[in-house]
């Protein structure tokens, strides 16, 4: 952002921190409405719609739904349109968890071969973050949604690996995973084995490390969320 030399920002600068103000607002409502099911998986999305509904334009609504497919949460189909993402099917779910238990537990071992203090202080800040869930809808999960994507793309960062941090990204895991269920009981589970996961990352334990990340992600699977599909 470019500044004159009174110091105030310039005409054209503050329209566009407007226009980006606006941009962002519009994709976390759409992006609201996504994970609370408002607008329904698989539904057809109205751009002129939502466009008169949050009374904008259909430019920014456009944007986001440009964002949010990807993210995965959006679909676009030619001539016609986007439509909200369906759900994980039991079969993408199950195949979401074979790749993380194939990736993050060798990313858990190999970034406490490789901690050191730089490391430990990322893992402590990142877990400082965590909030526990607030009520039962995005809203109150949000904070934790974002936390718990971060944790776990900051360990495949610190496994050293530029590859496996890109491949976990492209998952956008959390968000879909959050979308298929939320359950407030679950807040304080995660964020004790993120606090376990630490401890053991930071003690530069490959061993218990790698089976912290095991026992989470099957935690995760078994115990919390493949119980929707029964």
């Amino acid at each position: 952002m470019t500044e004159s030399t009174a110091g105030t920002v310039e005409p054209q600068d503050r329209r566009l921190l407007r226009r980006q103000m606006l941009a962002d607002d519009v994709y976390e409502a759409i992006k609201t409405m996504l994970m609370d099911h408002v607008i329904r998986p698989g539904a057809r999305i109205s751009i002129d719609g939502l466009a008169r509904d949050f009374q904008v334009s259909s430019t920014p609504v456009r944007e986001a739904l440009a964002r949010l497919e990807s993210e995965g949460l959006a679909l676009k189909e030619p001539l016609k349109g986007y439509r909200a993402t369906p759900l994980l099917s039991l079969a993408e779910f199950d195949d979401l968890y074979r790749f993380r238990r194939l990736l993050e537990p060798w990313a858990a071992r190999r970034a406490a071969e490789l901690i050191d203090d730089d490391g430990r202080a990322r893992l402590g800040a990142e877990l400082a973050t965590a909030v526990e869930p607030t009520s039962v809808d995005y809203a109150g999960y949000k904070s934790l949604t974002v936390h718990d994507s971060r944790f776990h793309l900051l360990i495949a960062s610190l496994s050293g690996s530029e590859q496996v941090r890109l491949a976990f990204e492209r998952t956008h895991c959390h968000l879909h995973i959050f979308r298929l269920h939320y359950d407030r009981d679950i807040g304080p589970e995660v964020l004790t084995e993120h606090r376990t996961l630490v401890e053991a990352i930071s003690s530069g334990d490959p061993d218990a490390a790698e089976a912290a990340m095991n026992q989470h992600i099957e935690n995760s699977m078994s115990l919390r969320l493949r119980k929707i599909y029964e």
